[in-house]
């Protein structure tokens, strides 16, 4: 049986993979060899997001049950995966995963799908609840807990302190990582009733270039002179930042101490050079189990309403030894 797997890299073109040798329907759906899935990406905006598409990518290659993968990257716009949802509807693919951009505007494209009977799982990313009924099962990471591990590690790095003063460079508005990242975040600090002060919160679009500008606006600002923290929403940002705090002329991981949310590559040889202080891992290899939620999503099969990966959080001390085992 022939595979393939095909990157839609149009903007709003979805590209059409060749069919399985065994011969599918002429509905373009799945056949006896295997299941058809349809994936509407992010996009590419990241290191973690890269190494996720091709997570996915790897694991419906090498997966016995998957006909084929149609992989469209909308390029961070909303619209561009609804049109990919659509066409895969009109392709009758048998089941539909979505990394949504942002956790709203879901409600009627969502609603086609279960109209036509294609089962929907959201990968990495959520919709807001009221949503929930229109997809099977989420797989990906607790963002909420992520920002919680971060929350944890301050209310225990800076126990003492009369106040702290913070910096927040936020992922893309309205998405799920950044919404939940902030909200589990600051639910630790003020359950604790640990004494802060948010001096700036912006977006940086989770990326690095992004957030080095809002960065350099922080520090025209504000300065970082009477600044303890920033606190990253994933690693890119963060390395924009540290670049940005470099030259500005300050010590970053020393004049300011910095959590990124992610766990790279890059992000880890940046703590191994001592620019930062505090990771929280954010797994994107989830490929293989999202396989099996497919196949077992289209058997009709009951499953959790959500799959988590397993994550961990590093300090300094545990940097150099854990830089190895990065995959992205």
């Amino acid at each position: 049986m022939l595979k393939k797997t095909l990157a839609g890299l149009a903007a709003g073109a979805l590209l059409l993979t060749a069919a399985a040798c065994g011969g599918g329907d002429d509905d373009g759906g799945g056949d006896a060899d295997g299941l058809v899935v349809g994936f509407a990406q992010v996009g590419a905006e990241s290191a973690w997001r890269t190494a996720n598409s091709d997570s996915v990518q790897s694991a419906a290659d090498a997966d016995d049950r998957i006909a084929e993968l149609k992989f469209v990257d909308a390029q961070q716009e909303q619209e561009k995966q609804i049109e990919a949802i659509r066409n895969f509807i009109t392709q009758k693919v048998d089941v539909i995963v979505l990394a949504p951009v942002v956790e709203t505007g879901w409600t009627e494209v969502l609603g086609e799908a279960e109209q036509a009977g294609i089962p929907v799982i959201l990968a990495d990313r959520g919709i807001e609840a009221a949503d929930e009924d229109l997809y099977v099962t989420r797989i990906g990471s607790d963002f909420v807990e992520e920002g919680r591990k971060a929350g944890t590690w301050v209310t225990e790095e800076f126990a003492g302190n009369d106040n702290t003063r913070i910096l927040q460079l936020e992922g893309t508005v309205g998405a799920a990582p950044a919404n939940d990242r902030n909200a589990g975040f600051f639910e630790v600090l003020d359950d604790a009733g640990f004494p802060y002060e948010l001096v700036d919160s912006q977006s940086g679009n989770f990326t690095a270039e992004e957030g080095k500008a809002v960065m350099e606006t922080f520090i025209s600002t504000h300065g970082l002179d009477d600044i303890d923290l920033l606190y990253a929403h994933n690693d890119e940002m963060g390395l924009g930042a540290i670049q940005a705090i470099e030259e500005a002329g300050y010590e970053p991981g020393v004049d300011i101490q910095i959590i990124i949310v992610d766990g790279s590559k890059a992000g880890f040889q940046a703590g191994v050079d001592g620019k930062l202080n505090y990771i929280v891992e954010c797994n994107p290899a989830f490929g293989e189990q999202l396989m099996d939620l497919a196949v077992q999503v289209a058997d009709g099969e009951d499953v959790e309403k959500f799959t988590p990966v397993e994550e961990a959080a590093f300090t300094a001390d545990q940097f150099e030894a854990e830089l190895p085992n990065r995959q992205f």
